[in-house]
């Protein structure tokens, strides 16, 4: 399993225009409401709602990353966008956020869903990646980014 593999061009949006780690959320949210896996949408977004109340996931360096281990999918669902303007997500390292990804993986799949966090991590946290991410005008892009990125990777 890599995020290219789980991340198709349905599931990338860029420079999205929103104002408030909320909004963000629900737009990442509803990004997903039509994936094959997605059992019952409002059970995620309150799964996804519930993790951040816990704790924030922004993980620094510009990065979000939403997620959640739930029964309201059946798969692992991946989402990512890019944002016009930076929007504070109580990050740990107090850096507005850019780049987010929304994870969601069965509740059965702790390992997988700790693998795939790491790796979106390991990757996206690379300024090179970044500003690449950053400067993607199509989601092809992203997905090629990633297939570059993992091609010598294994899968999880």
């Amino acid at each position: 399993m890599k995020i290219e593999g789980l991340l198709s061009g349905n599931y990338i949006v860029l420079n999205l225009e929103l104002a408030s780690k909320s909004q963000v959320i629900e737009k990442m949210v509803s990004i997903v409401t039509d994936h094959a896996g997605v059992r019952d949408i409002d059970h995620l977004r309150r799964d996804v709602l519930k993790r951040e109340q816990e704790m924030s996931t922004g993980i620094g360096k510009k990065i979000a990353l939403p997620h959640a281990k739930t029964d309201a999918v059946t798969e692992p669902v991946l989402a990512f966008a890019t944002l016009k303007h930076d929007i504070n997500f109580d990050s740990i390292d107090g850096e507005a956020v850019r780049i987010v990804f929304l994870l969601v993986t069965p509740a059965e799949m702790l390992a997988e869903h700790l693998k795939l966090l790491g790796r979106i991590t390991r990757i996206a946290g690379r300024d090179d990646v970044r500003q690449r991410l950053l400067l993607a005008t199509s989601p092809q892009e992203v997905l090629e980014l990633f297939r570059e990125e993992e091609k010598d990777f294994p899968q999880i």
